[in-house]
């Protein structure tokens, strides 16, 4: 199984439409909530360099957001990287 990091906070439609995306597409993931959690907030910001959620990473590879992970699958990038393991 990949791992899946999805970086997100408790209100937050963006978050909940990746979590929703990556379910229609057989993925599990890790949710990591940056807004109950500083220290996961300061690692998100340091892996990424982005400040917004959610950020999601597949096997410690950094996608992006909602928007970057819908384009990675509309070009088909999406399915290998779900179906590699760590």
């Amino acid at each position: 199984m990949p791992e899946v990091i999805m970086y997100t906070t408790a209100i937050c439609p963006y978050c909940v439409a990746a979590k929703n995306f990556l379910k229609s597409r057989g993925a599990a993931y890790r949710e990591v909530r940056v807004d109950i959690d500083p220290a996961a907030r300061a690692l998100m910001m340091e892996t990424s360099r982005r400040t917004s959620v959610p950020q999601i990473f597949i096997n410690g590879l950094h996608v992006g957001g909602y928007e970057e992970l819908v384009a990675l699958d509309r070009s088909g990038d999406l399915q290998p990287m779900l179906a590699a393991a760590p």
